[in-house]
């Protein structure tokens, strides 16, 4: 398989073709890349796609579901957070 190299809030991330965003994420070490409204940390839950806990921006696209796009290389992911959110 061949590597490929997204941007996580401007650092350089290296993952596998065909990894959804999570596994590039989970493999690179982190845990959780989200906040909710009071500060709780939120990564993947379900794996499926039928929550929300794993929300990233993606090229500029808000509320990507992290487990289920595929990472492209070049991708430009930010992570979100809900604080202070009503």
């Amino acid at each position: 398989m061949s590597s490929i190299e997204i941007t996580v809030d401007g650092e350089t991330v290296t993952g596998r073709a065909g990894q959804t965003i999570a596994g590039v994420l989970l493999a690179s070490g982190r845990a959780s890349w989200r906040t909710t409204r009071s500060g709780a940390p939120r990564g993947v839950f379900c794996g499926i796609g039928a929550c929300f806990d794993c929300l990233l921006t993606v090229n500029g696209v808000p509320d990507v579901r992290a487990c289920r796009r595929r990472a492209a290389d070049g991708d430009e992911v930010r992570t979100q957070t809900r604080e202070g959110s009503a």
